[in-house]
């Protein structure tokens, strides 16, 4: 069996840490050059430093995305670039332009290069086209079926990354030009405005309208993507915040696990399931993977993006002898609340808030205010970067 990677994004130095933390055997980042999602932090190349050096203390891996399209005026630097990273020693750069895959190979980089899901890859020829130009593993693109990934894999032996997690591209992954004619930011060189999530009033109705496709989500395929011979299971959202990181990877690495050890069960899917949906603000399909969509993976009216408030906070440390968590507050919660604490060493458990403290161990009854640190008397250890959120689902009911 080929080795499975889970591989996670990270828009900052804090979100790979806890990347790989809960679980994530690669994360792919963003130069502050080059990369497609410039409204993301991204990081420096001192920064890229440390994350490298970081990865490979842990033995896992990182790649960098150079997968903007293009334009002459791009150019300047991207030599000098290239050879940075290579200097850095990242694993591979995820790229889209030929002339990216080109210049790597000309400066004999020892990276290695991976086509970026933007060339939206869905046939053989296409991803033996791009073999021949030295890359080693094609990110496919979204919109790939079963099909395509079983006869891809047989013909050409290459690497195949699947997006499994996250947001989609309502046009063919990055082909939409929408955001550069409504806001003249370039989709395809980081300016994505999300114009597909707009709403927009028509005079055939009287709710607003959207073209918003629902997010991806491929939990339940996964131990058929395995078989069908994909290599790195990858999970969209370099934008995303801490908890939807820690949750999501954790959640994949649980069952990815379970299913190579052979011990996943009904009840182990859907509670990942409940705990997936829950986690986004947005209702998630299998889109491409068994057939078409249809209007039923689309938002067009009525659509609701609530996000909710279950990330409660971020264990900060533990005293063993008090019996006392330190919690960096992230949304407010109540003496009384009945909580859970999650991480990637950890027991999922549950608890009902009986005290909370300030810093100067004063008894408070509510901790609302954002970054806000107060102890809870908890009485299984808990570690740095676990999690504190509010119970909403008891496992034993999906046994």
């Amino acid at each position: 069996m080929n080795k499975i990677e889970l591989l996670a994004p990270a828009g900052d130095l804090e979100k790979l840490k806890i990347a790989y933390l809960y679980g994530a055997d690669a994360v792919y980042i963003g130069g502050q050059n080059f990369s497609l999602r410039a409204n993301a932090k991204n990081f420096s190349l001192d920064e890229m430093k440390v994350a490298t050096l970081y990865a490979h203390q842990l033995g896992k891996k990182i790649y960098v995305t150079v997968n903007i399209v293009f334009h002459n005026e791009n150019l300047e630097g991207l030599e000098t670039y290239l050879q940075e990273l290579d200097d850095i020693g990242i694993d591979a750069i995820i790229a889209s332009d030929i002339l990216v895959l080109q210049t790597a190979r000309r400066l004999n980089v020892h990276f290695e290069l991976h086509l970026s899901t933007q060339s939206s890859v869905l046939n053989e020829g296409a991803a033996l086209f791009y073999k021949n130009l030295g890359v080693t593993r094609i990110v496919l693109a979204r919109e790939a079926s079963k099909e395509d990934i079983k006869q891809i894999k047989e013909v050409t032996g290459l690497e195949l990354e699947c997006f499994i997690h996250g947001a989609m591209c309502t046009s063919i992954s990055g082909k939409c030009v929408l955001s550069n004619y409504c806001t003249n930011r370039d989709a395809n060189r980081g300016g994505c405005a999300q114009v597909c999530r707009w709403l927009f009033d028509t005079d055939f109705t009287t709710e607003p309208f959207s073209m918003t496709s629902k997010d991806l989500n491929l939990i339940s395929h996964i131990e058929e993507m395995i078989q069908l011979g994909v290599n790195s299971f990858k999970v969209e959202g370099r934008m995303r915040g801490i908890y939807y990181i820690a949750t999501v990877i954790l959640t994949y690495r649980l069952l990815i696990d379970k299913i190579l050890n052979h011990t996943l069960t009904e009840g182990d899917m859907k509670y990942s399931l409940a705990i997936l949906n829950r986690c986004a603000n947005r209702d998630s399909t299998s889109q491409f993977f068994e057939s078409l969509p249809t209007e039923k993976e689309q938002y067009f009216l009525g659509r609701e993006e609530v996000s909710n408030q279950d990330f409660l906070g971020l264990v900060k440390d533990y005293d063993e002898g008090k019996g006392m968590a330190v919690i960096e507050e992230r949304n407010i919660f109540h003496v009384g609340d009945t909580v859970e604490f999650f991480g990637p060493n950890l027991e999922t458990f549950s608890i009902t808030l009986r005290k909370i403290y300030d810093e100067e161990d004063n008894a408070i009854e509510v901790a609302n205010r954002p970054g806000m640190i107060v102890k809870i008397p908890v009485s299984f250890p808990v570690h740095e970067y676990d999690m504190m959120r509010l119970k909403v689902f008891d496992k034993q009911n999906y046994v």
